[in-house]
């Protein structure tokens, strides 16, 4: 009976050493597992992810850019008109003011590609010359132009408001200008009609 019991208690115990050796072993094996790795897997893979997302941003403010025109078309060029005169872009349709050979002023209408196309409804009148003595222009149809009813006094340098009425419905609109007819040093047109960057209020102080 005693030899059963001793044993059995033996058995006991083994069993109980086993599982402790068992847990400890496990244990060793959890505290010993290097947890680094995993770290870097994760710190690897967000950073992947982190350049990805840069790559994607990168890609869009490019393709972004490049369908964004920084180019020449964004800003129109100055073009004088078909007689060489100044282009007045403040009505539409847009107008050309010309001074002929014999003083008289010829205001001829443009389409939007700068083609000449007959007046309809509007109305246009001038003041200018001699502030205390100005003279008054006014404007009838001669085939596709409009043409003054008399002829501006002599200068070079005239003061002008253009006045313009595109239709009986519309508000006059006034153009203020000094008809400058001094040639341009950089381009072929005359001041008032320049197209040169500088533009004219840049020659207007310049002494030809």
């Amino acid at each position: 009976m005693k030899q059963r019991k001793y044993l059995i208690t033996t058995l006991v115990t083994l069993t109980l050493l086993g599982w402790s050796s068992i847990y400890a072993n496990d244990h060793a094996h959890d505290a010993g597992h290097d947890h680094s790795a995993h770290a870097a897997d994760s710190h690897d893979h967000d950073a992947h992810k982190d350049a990805k997302s840069k790559d994607d941003h990168s890609e869009h403010d490019h393709a972004s850019h490049e369908g964004h025109d920084h180019g020449e078309q964004d800003h129109a060029e100055a073009k004088a008109g078909p007689n060489g005169g100044r282009i007045i872009t403040s009505v539409e349709p847009h107008l050309e003011f010309y001074l002929t050979e014999e003083r008289m002023v010829k205001i001829t209408f443009l389409n939007d590609h700068g083609e000449v196309i007959a007046p309809k409804e509007q109305v246009v009148s001038l003041i200018g010359g001699d502030r205390q003595n100005p003279i008054r222009l006014r404007f009838a149809s001669k085939g596709s132009v409009l043409l003054s009813d008399k002829a501006l006094p002599e200068g070079n340098n005239l003061p002008i408001i253009l006045s313009i009425k595109p239709d009986a419905k519309s508000k006059t609109v006034r153009e203020r200008f000094n008809l400058n007819l001094s040639d341009c040093p950089t381009c072929k047109y005359k001041e008032y009609a320049c197209i040169c960057e500088h533009g004219e209020e840049d020659h207007e102080g310049h002494d030809h």
